[in-house]
């Protein structure tokens, strides 16, 4: 069985140190035009230096009607490159691979933030978001597509594409909503092709040494299981991803649908074969033992969250002590100031994340 600290090979660009990885995670950390922030340089090179394999951003927006949040990083235009250069620059001084995750918040951005309506595969009426037309789609794709040439314009490793938990990519994948009658719906084919035409281009526009992720959440927001698992083994047999990564809210728990209650979460997706292609989990990843066992039910690496934002060194932690486990929450707003987390990544964890920050 692997070891934590043993290094992963990816298909492409250079191998991680080790298989843990920082999660893509919210932090409200940068300037309100996408630029980035100084708290937000500090958060992630703290993480680089506490050891990570591979560093990955919070959720940047591929284009300006994609926002979803107030100080989001932003990668879609070229005035958002010399913060991203900078950033990359802290981050190999560091330590580890770095990348940046891609993403539009679709049916979820706000006009607050954008200034726009918001827009979805489908005219939603409980956000106001309207649907985009076929040509938008397309469009869309290629804001993906130059999102990604940005983030290796800046140094960074690899790019990762945000799938999952209900935003625009995974609002594509939504079987109940997305009825579409063009080839972006309908169909589980056609709800995924915004993917295959998004990872393509990339492909086709980024080097060789160039990593590409993808996260995908198996359930909740319109994800039914058996197309969930269908779509990883598609796309780990692809041999265009260098890895998958699944964020499974709980990697250990039961799956929601009852038929496939025989076994835990992680055991459906680490038995897909892969190829070539890495798989990653996330979901309550709190201590050595429990990203050991991770690996134990056949995931190549683990990603870090909520442990991450505990322990800056998180990485560090575990691989010098088999029995570390994160500190017990809540903890207080000066212990997450000394672990590099910013005024405003405070507050959204003690407004949004119940029993994170003892106030």
């Amino acid at each position: 069985m692997p070891q934590l600290a043993d290094p992963l090979t990816l298909a492409h660009g250079a191998p991680l140190a080790n298989r843990l990885m920082l999660a893509p995670l919210t932090n409200f950390q940068s300037h309100d035009d996408g630029t980035l922030g100084d708290d937000e340089l500090h958060w992630l090179t703290m993480r680089a230096r506490g050891g990570y394999g591979l560093t990955m951003t919070c959720a940047a927006y591929v284009s300006d009607g994609g926002k979803g949040f107030p100080g989001q990083l932003g990668i879609s235009k070229d005035a958002h490159l010399p913060g991203l250069t900078r950033l990359v620059s802290a981050l190999r001084e560091a330590g580890g691979l770095s990348s940046v995750q891609i993403q539009h918040s679709g049916r979820r951005a706000s006009a607050r933030f954008t200034g726009q309506t918001p827009v979805a595969p489908w005219d939603d009426a409980e956000t106001g978001a309207r649907a985009l037309s076929t040509a938008e789609v397309e469009q869309l794709v290629q804001d993906f597509i130059n999102a990604a040439v940005r983030a290796e314009q800046a140094g960074f490793d690899g790019a990762e594409l945000h799938g999952a938990h209900g935003y625009l990519l995974a609002q594509f994948l939504d079987a109940e909503h997305n009825q579409r009658s063009d080839r972006y719906g309908g169909s589980p084919e056609n709800r995924s092709r915004i993917l295959d035409e998004i990872i393509a281009g990339v492909r086709q526009r980024t080097g060789p040494a160039f990593q590409l992720g993808l996260r995908l959440s198996p359930e909740r927001f319109g994800i039914q299981m058996p197309e969930a698992l269908s779509l990883a083994q598609r796309m780990l047999a692809s041999g265009q991803l260098d890895y998958l990564d699944m964020s499974l809210w709980d990697a250990f728990k039961t799956p929601q649908d009852p038929a496939y209650a025989a076994k835990p979460l992680i055991d459906w997706f680490t038995a897909l074969p892969r190829g070539t292609t890495r798989l990653g989990v996330a979901g309550k990843i709190m201590g050595t033992a429990t990203a050991q066992a991770c690996l134990d039910h056949g995931a190549d690496f683990v990603l870090i969250g909520r442990g991450a934002i505990l322990h800056h060194d998180f990485p560090k932690r575990a691989l010098r002590d088999p029995s570390f486990v994160s500190v017990k929450r809540p903890v207080t707003r000066a212990y997450l100031a000394d672990q590099g987390v910013g005024p405003a990544f405070v507050q959204y964890l003690a407004t949004e994340w119940k029993d994170f920050v003892a106030d």
